[in-house]
């Protein structure tokens, strides 16, 4: 499944070839609340067709009616603003007052849409600046993350490979996970050697592979998109894979299992000459406390752990597994003692 950014430009890409005008969108800046986050692309076709989104719908109207009644009459890139007035921010759908900048390109064959599809679909990371005066872009290489810079005069977008996920074992709870994690547009590779596991695996959307956990990791040269995430409870696979992943750039390293469990496992860990800071890096136990019990919710507790790792957020220590737990277990003697 592509990405929506990915999505959007492929569209662009082919509507161009097939001859039609296109209006590409993107969000370049937001006050108070937004539907979508800086970065987000819509691409507007001359007939009105639309692929991707840049609010809950109301400013996709407003755009789509815009170039139905008009065309796409400009040449040159210009940023517009929705949601300024509070009665502009009920129309367009924005909500608590929000205010979005959007930049609108009209596209040709020479703004470089087709080689950025290829750079990423070849996996690079790709800086695309737009001349806001001229129409021209070009494309460079980029650092390792997202980010979108506009200062009136040029637009610098990145674009790159989709975040990655490596999960270790392919049993019951990493199905529920990476079905999810699919769905959050992660590209799954499952590891695990054990034919007893990936013979009956079928994920639709995800990669298995075999081969040792360690050699995978080091074979999928880890970056600052990517996620590990270690489900086998058997320490001869799962910390393979740790012993490697801590040392990668990785965003999120973690590993399931109990308080006792994870404490053995740093403690085993040591042993490969992982720094303090290093060891520092793993989640575990891993995922939040929601109270979850079934595999399915396991799943969502992990991933909303990884999704708040990927976006920057840290998460208070009473929403963290081993922080409630221990907050309840206080809270019960408490009871117990009469306090």
């Amino acid at each position: 499944m592509d990405s929506v950014d990915l999505e959007v430009l492929k569209n662009s890409a082919r509507w161009l070839e097939e001859g039609h005008r296109v209006l590409l969108v993107t969000v370049v800046k937001t006050w108070g609340s937004s539907p979508r986050p800086e970065g987000a692309m819509l691409a507007v076709r001359d007939d009105g067709h639309v692929v991707g989104s840049v609010s809950g719908g109301c400013i996709e109207d407003d755009l789509i009616d815009r170039v139905r009644q008009r065309g796409i009459e400009q040449t040159k890139p210009e940023a517009v603003k929705y949601g300024i007035s509070a009665e502009e921010a009920h129309r367009f759908g924005l909500p608590c007052g929000g205010t979005i900048q959007l930049v609108l390109e009209p596209l040709t064959m020479e703004s470089g849409i087709s080689e950025l599809c290829a750079a990423v679909e070849s996996g690079r990371l790709v800086a695309r600046t737009l001349d806001m005066a001229t129409g021209a872009a070009r494309l460079e290489p980029a650092q390792a993350t997202d980010g979108v810079l506009f200062d009136d005069a040029h637009l610098l977008t990145i674009h790159g490979p989709r975040y990655r996920m490596l999960v270790i074992g392919a049993g019951q709870l990493s199905r529920y996970l990476c079905s999810i994690a699919v769905g959050l547009d992660y590209q799954v590779t499952v590891c695990d050697p054990r034919e007893e596991y990936t013979e009956e695996w079928n994920v639709p959307g995800t990669t298995i592979v075999r081969t040792m956990p360690d050699d995978t990791v080091m074979e999928m040269k880890l970056d600052e998109r990517c996620a590990v995430i270690a489900l086998t409870h058997d320490p001869k696979l799962d910390d393979l894979a740790l012993m490697e992943a801590l040392k990668t750039p990785a965003f999120y390293v973690g590993a399931l299992g109990s308080r006792r469990n994870n404490a053995a496992r740093r403690e085993r860990l040591k042993e490969f000459d992982l720094s303090e800071a290093e060891l520092a890096r793993l989640h575990g136990p891993v995922g939040i406390y929601i109270g979850s019990r079934t595999p399915p919710e396991i799943a969502v507790s992990i991933l909303a752990e990884v999704t708040a790792a990927k976006n920057g957020v840290s998460l208070p220590e009473l929403l963290q597994v081993e922080g409630a737990k221990a907050a309840r277990e206080v809270a019960g003697k408490g009871e117990v003692c009469g306090i």
